[in-house]
């Protein structure tokens, strides 16, 4: 198992897909394509040192543009950390694009925090997801959609806006999943990742949203990945079904504005970051913990942001791997990498998880626990933009 250091230096990349958690039980929350992911007319000038990457990997840059993932095959995913690649491609998330992306792929496990390897407490009963009262961004500000392409479409997950130790209040940060951003052991990094802050931020129906206008839909605008890191476990480990890597299952994006945000930062422009508590309570002594995402698989169509609540229980996938917290929830795929919020160490709300898999047929959820990998990734990405 690689140390906290090679942890931290892990990875990088274009993002994932969403996917809910799935084994022979579980399965990644994740994501399906989009059925109507067209060509983009955008142009994107790419520095030479990324073209030759680029062509180090069967890929003509001329045509990294929305609908290269056709051509994809696993020859071809990009990788390693240095094959980081997402140029903003402006327009391309327009209204169609973003309301029909489609649920995500699947997820991993990792480090315990607590010792208790291999064990596994009762199934939770299901409870019913709720809807975040309107608008959400007064409700759960920072609670967001995470957009990308992979080889079979455009994908969904959920993320949040995370707080910057290296820029205290002026925060790029976003959690996820890490199959949201890397397809695990059998892919690559995923492309054109892009984060919507206050997703349908109204609560319109899926009609209602074919005739809004994009700032209905984006109201805090679209913000690309400049920036992505996953655990090395997963990039090793992760697989679609049967939660191996899951443990591991988180990631980190920097982010910057598509089109530019009168040079605030993300979290001045939700008004809202969320600290992250690598050292989260056991068990035990949790009261209960809430994770928020957009569903994107039936019953629920990925337009609405819902929540669930419940008292945390374990969950062991693979005796030799760390226990996974898990809660009672219907939430199905494209709930993904959403934040689960507990109370830290001080007592006031923290993200200590986020949603990597659940049952095919819904009603639990689990997420890695947040120990020394996480808090690596985390600190790597903050100190790579520290001052910017």
């Amino acid at each position: 198992m690689p140390s906290s250091a090679l942890a931290a230096t892990a990875v990088a990349a274009v993002l994932a897909l969403t996917a809910t958690a799935c084994g022979p039980e579980e399965d990644n929350a994740g994501g399906t394509p989009s059925a109507s992911a067209g060509q983009s007319d955008g142009k994107v000038t790419l520095p030479d040192d990324l073209k030759n990457r680029l062509k180090e990997h069967g890929i003509d840059p001329d045509k990294w543009r929305d609908g290269e993932w056709k051509n994809w095959d696993k020859d071809k995913w990009l990788r390693e950390a240095k094959d980081f690649v997402n140029p903003i491609i402006e327009d391309l998330w327009d209204p169609d694009r973003m309301r029909d992306a489609d649920k995500p792929p699947e997820n991993p496990v990792d480090n315990d925090i607590s010792g208790d390897d291999g064990v596994t407490d009762p199934t939770p009963a299901p409870v019913r997801a709720a809807g975040v009262a309107t608008p959400y961004h007064d409700n759960a500000p920072e609670s967001g959609k995470l957009l990308f392409d992979g080889p079979k479409g455009s994908m969904v997950c959920s993320a949040t806006v995370v707080k910057d130790p290296a820029n205290p209040g002026k925060s790029n940060m976003v959690w996820t999943a890490g199959h949201c951003v890397h397809a695990g052991k059998e892919g690559g990094w995923y492309r054109n990742i892009a984060f919507v802050p206050a997703y349908n931020n109204d609560g319109l129906s899926l009609a209602q949203l074919e005739t809004a206008p994009k700032e209905k839909i984006a109201p805090y605008g679209v913000w690309w990945g400049q920036w992505a890191q996953t655990s090395e476990q997963w990039i090793e480990q992760g697989a679609a079904t049967g939660g191996q890597g899951a443990p591991y299952d988180f990631a980190v994006l920097h982010v910057t504005p598509e089109k530019g945000a009168g040079g605030k930062s993300l979290e001045e422009t939700v008004g809202s970051a969320l600290p992250v508590e690598f050292n989260a309570p056991a068990v035990p002594k949790i009261a209960g913990m809430t994770a928020t995402g957009y569903p994107a698989a039936p019953p629920y169509d990925g337009q609405k942001l819902l929540q669930c609540k419940d008292k945390p229980g374990r969950l062991s996938v693979f005796r030799e791997q760390p226990t996974m917290y898990r809660i009672g929830c219907t939430m199905t795929g494209g709930s993904s990498g959403g934040g689960w919020v507990a109370a830290g160490q001080d007592g006031k709300p923290a993200l200590v998880s986020n949603t990597s898999i659940g049952p095919v047929t819904a009603g639990w959820l689990a997420g890695p626990r947040l120990g020394k990998e996480a808090e690596g990734i985390y600190r790597a990405v903050s100190e790579k933009y520290a001052g910017r």
